[in-house]
């Protein structure tokens, strides 16, 4: 078994950072680790937390800790960051915002950088939350950045989604549109104290007898994340839609899609990391102002029938 998982199973919580950081670099033992990372997993529970930016997810998140611990439950907050243009790191606000938590040892909060990832999560944000997981985490949060329709990514993830919102923001028509109130679990409205809340639960309602399935309608949950208030109805329906998907066929279903989903990614990104080293091998240049199509098309077939000299020999 590979050391890191070994000191993991040690509560080292430093072997738990190395790991995160090694599939964050794309060290080559990276495959290897992952696999026993996997094998040591022990069913944490998987919540993703995604909304527009200024809905007030990191506030959210940080109070739902706090309840969560409450129940001597374990914690770990996976929050995706945008990047930054300089470094390409994380900008690591969210981590700024849950500083109250720095000290407990049952929360672990990891910053992350979408690196461009045009879902709005990292690509390593998955094998990260399966990390949190065999470390001996109760529950994984995933925050993610919000930015509109690439958030759908999340539900590749986590067991249970919560969309926030927030009133007279202007952001329900643009998610209508984007099409992700589909993949929301639960909706939260967030800043309940604020004007425009009957309104905006209306609209959601409407969507939820339009969308949901007759044998679990989509919760709406009211938080005023200021006053605290809130916070254990989220809780509870968060553990109701858990209980609802293993017990029934539906949990067991997402899991198996996800699962196929994440080895077609595997296998893309091998196939992509085979395709590189070969161009950057061969010196192959790609030209700015050449069609793209052509060149990507000249480039893998190259690769294939250099592969098939190789298999040949």
């Amino acid at each position: 078994m590979h050391h890191l998982v070994e000191q993991m199973k040690q509560k080292d919580i430093r072997a738990l950072a190395r790991a995160i950081t090694m599939v964050e670099n794309d060290h080559p033992d990276k495959l290897d680790m992952l696999s026993d990372v996997f094998a040591s997993q022990k069913n944490a529970r998987y919540i993703g937390i995604t909304g527009s930016p200024g809905a007030g997810k990191s506030s959210l998140v940080n109070r739902l800790i706090s309840h969560i611990r409450n129940e001597d439950k374990t914690v770990a907050v996976i929050a995706v960051d945008p990047t930054s243009p300089f470094s390409g790191g994380a900008l690591l606000g969210d981590r700024v915002r849950m500083n109250e938590h720095f000290t407990d040892n049952g929360v672990y909060i990891r910053s992350m950088a979408t690196r461009g990832s045009l879902g709005g999560l990292a690509r390593a944000t998955k094998d990260a939350v399966r990390i949190c997981d065999a470390y001996g985490f109760d529950v994984v949060i995933v925050e993610t950045v919000g930015v509109g329709q690439s958030e759908l990514d999340i539900m590749k993830i986590v067991d249970t989604t919560a969309l926030v919102l927030t009133p007279n923001s202007g952001d329900v028509l643009q998610i209508f549109k984007a099409g992700i109130m589909e993949i929301a679990d639960l909706f939260v409205i967030n800043k309940a104290d604020l004007d425009g809340v009957g309104k905006l639960k209306g609209l959601l309602k409407e969507l939820v007898m339009m969308t949901s399935k007759e044998a679990q309608k989509t919760p709406i949950v009211k938080t005023i994340t200021t006053e605290n208030k809130g916070i254990d109805t989220l809780w509870e329906k968060i553990n109701e839609h858990y209980d609802y998907l293993y017990r029934t066929e539906e949990g067991r279903k997402r899991r198996k899609q996800q699962q196929e989903l994440e080895v077609y990614e595997l296998i893309r990104e091998e196939i992509w990391r085979e395709v590189k080293t070969y161009a950057e091998n061969e010196r192959l240049t790609i030209k700015a102002d050449d069609d793209p199509y052509k060149q990507a098309q000249a480039i893998y077939q190259q690769w294939k029938q250099e592969r098939g000299r190789l298999n040949d020999a």
